[in-house]
């Protein structure tokens, strides 16, 4: 459990010091135009779509599952490398692939060899992923801190952004540093047991016949329809209520720290609860914090609505996982996960992104909200019916 733990803390803490900022890194340091910056974030999901499966393929023929995670740990290494040497758009956006190809597969990669190796240690996974959300957090709200205590060891003004840009660099080189130090982590996880189990060649193919796979890959591309957008569009509604760059920072806050509290308790709710049950109750979550976030009529009221994240989290982001594993062929465990992220996650969720933007525009910032919010809702009613029975389902 150590070994693991450590892994994930490593792996998903240059994902919050990145992602969060990457945006600021393109436009301020590297002086990109708007439709370039979309362009190099666009790249991204794109490369995921056909690395994701080949990954997956790839661990459940060797059965190397494990060691999979070192080379990805490496690779997206050599990418943030990439991105911090890079000098211009066509480089960067080469780097993005580069890092995109690596880095994108590790979450979906990471459950196909955490869950497995956790289920006979009730409390376990929740704790080891509510680790990973600790290493997000503490690398996205830590960074502000080392750039603060960097302007004052150089005596520049905490109002002065005219050392931002220049500051932006270290971003890369820390993310080096945190994937290199995840890969080490990662070679420490025990490759045995049930992580070695491999896949014939072509029996891939079979996921294309369980029933169980694909409505749960159904369900997910409707349930990221829904989540996806309204989330990357939320700093637009905390903005309309008022809100700045500060506040959203706040309101994260609102989302990681209960998200901490409730995966960590995972063991003690999947006993009690199915992950078909979970996956229920983060789409009503999910319903219920978008319908009040739309109706709320000031940012006082917005924040708590937020702690709804975590829930959805629970529900979206470990039930479908639980749900699959126990559903799918224990060889052919990174392959299924690889694929709800491609179909669900992937297509779902930039589906999502051109909804909410549209919506955005004809509606005004609180029309996502009001659309997502009663979508799940809805959604959340029809699981039990949608999704048949898997082993501890």
């Amino acid at each position: 459990m150590l070994s693991h733990g450590a892994y994930w803390f490593l792996m998903m803490a240059p994902l919050g010091l990145v992602l969060p900022y990457y945006a600021l890194y393109l436009r301020d340091h590297a002086g990109l135009t708007g439709a370039q910056i979309g362009a190099v974030f666009a790249v991204m999901p794109l490369v995921a779509m056909l690395a994701q499966p080949l990954w997956g393929v790839a661990a459940d023929r060797t059965g190397m599952r494990a060691r999979i995670l070192v080379v990805l740990c490496f690779g997206a290494a050599l990418g943030y490398l990439a991105i911090a040497r890079a000098d211009s758009f066509g480089a960067l956006l080469a780097a993005t692939a580069l890092l995109a190809l690596f880095a994108r597969s590790l979450l979906p990669l990471s459950l196909a060899v955490s869950i497995p190796a956790l289920r006979d240690h009730a409390h376990a996974f929740g704790i080891v992923r509510a680790l990973g959300t600790v290493g997000f957090g503490a690398a996205m709200f830590g960074f502000p801190w080392l750039v603060a205590a960097r302007r004052n060891a150089r005596g520049v003004l905490s109002g002065d952004d005219a050392a931002a840009p220049a500051e932006l660099e270290l971003l890369f080189p820390l993310a080096v540093v945190l994937a290199l130090a995840a890969a080490l982590a990662a070679l420490a996880v025990p490759q045995r047991g049930v992580l070695t189990q491999r896949a014939a060649r072509g029996e891939w193919r079979s996921l294309l016949r369980n029933q169980r796979f694909r409505r749960v890959l159904t369900l997910g591309i409707f349930a990221f329809l829904l989540q996806n957008g309204p989330l990357e569009f939320f700093p637009v509604l905390v903005d309309a209520r008022g809100g700045d760059l500060e506040t959203v920072r706040t309101m994260w806050l609102w989302m990681l720290i209960p998200e901490v509290v409730l995966v960590a308790g995972l063991g003690w709710l999947s006993a009690r609860f199915s992950p078909r049950a979970l996956l229920a109750i983060g789409l009503f979550a999910g319903g219920l914090r978008w319908l009040g976030s739309a109706a709320a009529p000031s940012l006082a009221w917005l924040a708590p609505l937020q702690a709804l994240h975590a829930v959805v989290v629970l529900g979206l982001m470990l039930g479908a996982p639980l749900y699959l594993d126990a559903a799918v062929p224990p060889q052919l465990r990174s392959t299924a996960q690889a694929g709800f992220a491609v179909v669900s996650v992937g297509v779902g969720g930039a589906a999502s992104s051109l909804l909410s933007g549209w919506l955005l525009e004809f509606g005004g910032p609180v029309a996502p909200y009001w659309v997502a919010g009663a979508g799940s809702l809805l959604l959340a009613l029809g699981v039990s019916r949608w999704l048949p029975r898997a082993a501890a389902c």
